[in-house]
């Protein structure tokens, strides 16, 4: 699916292949930390978050609790996952996978 024109530009495309350049997760927190304040790398990973608990049908009440996010946060995610262009179903199946593995270990 094409993702909408208004967020496709020359430096979107410049960050994604930035980030799909970098090996491994300490090079994440490594480019992240200085691209991004600390709250807004906190906000996508409560967003991620709330996606994946969505996914495996847990309730908004339990939701709100694990992960601090607003009702309206997680309503936000919810339509996303509903509606959107489909870029949490990209890794969310392959997360809750790694989840259960590494839980079994």
């Amino acid at each position: 699916m094409m993702t909408e024109s208004k967020l496709r530009t020359k430096e979107a495309d410049e960050l994604f292949e930035a980030i799909l350049m970098l090996k491994d997760i300490e090079e994440c927190y490594q480019f992240f930390t200085d691209i991004c304040t600390a709250r807004e790398i906190q906000s996508i990973s409560q967003r991620l978050h709330v996606a994946k608990l969505l996914k495996i049908r847990k309730t908004y009440s339990v939701i709100e609790e694990e992960t601090g996010a607003s009702t309206a946060t997680i309503s936000r995610v919810n339509r996303s996952l509903n509606y959107g262009s489909g870029g949490y179903e990209l890794v969310l199946d392959k997360l809750i996978e790694k989840d259960l593995k590494e839980s079994k270990e």
